[in-house]
């Protein structure tokens, strides 16, 4: 299953584990999610191509072995390490969803694209366009200012400010799926409860 963390793993209960279980077997009764059934998964439909490619880049990091599927290990793995990681594990996790190309750093080019598509996807208005945010986002942490984030820059920009952090960390909050597990798997079908599921009310 490649690099997971086993502590994120082992704080989950055994109630949270059933019924994770219950709703993933649920939708997927072969054990193997493919990216086309981890959108439906998700009531995720009629995307733009640069959503498409986020959500896909967000699939990609939950394949923690790069098989092209999701097993349900991968999937609480992934759950647990949104929902119970600390701040630094969550972060690296961030940092591999923009690095879209895996170069190991992070270009703005990169960045650009993944904030376009999560406006896309929230359908939101904000006060700075996507390029000016993305301009904040390397003023205030490239130190060395040669366009590129690495891991390390990104880590500590992001843990030193506290307005990138609180974007990022709502960026993947993913209360509204737990409710949904806990809700004996019901579907999804309001387009508010859909962009909420896909970062938790992100911008």
């Amino acid at each position: 299953m490649g690099n997971m963390d086993g502590k994120a793993v082992e704080e989950l209960s055994a109630t949270e584990i059933h019924q994770w279980y219950k709703k993933f077997m649920t939708e997927c009764p072969s054990g193997q999610l493919t990216q086309h059934e981890f959108k439906q998964f998700f009531n995720l439909k009629n995307l733009s191509p640069a959503s498409n490619q986020y959500i896909e880049q967000m699939f990609n990091t939950f394949d923690f072995n790069k098989d092209g599927y999701m097993d349900f290990m991968e999937y609480v793995a992934a759950l647990s390490l949104v929902l119970k990681g600390k701040v630094e594990q969550k972060l690296k996790w961030y940092f591999k969803l923009y690095d879209v190309d895996g170069n190991g750093c992070i270009d703005r080019g990169e960045l650009l694209n993944i904030i376009k598509a999560i406006r896309a996807i929230n359908r939101c208005n904000e006060d700075m366009t996507a390029e000016e945010f993305t301009d904040m986002v390397f003023d205030k942490i490239d130190i060395n200012g040669d366009g590129e984030l690495s891991l390390e820059e990104f880590i500590e920009g992001v843990q030193r400010d506290e307005f990138l952090l609180n974007v990022l960390t709502r960026s993947l909050d993913l209360k509204h799926i737990v409710h949904m597990i806990q809700n004996d798997g019901q579907s999804i079908h309001t387009e508010s409860t859909r962009q909420e599921i896909i970062n938790g009310n992100i911008h």
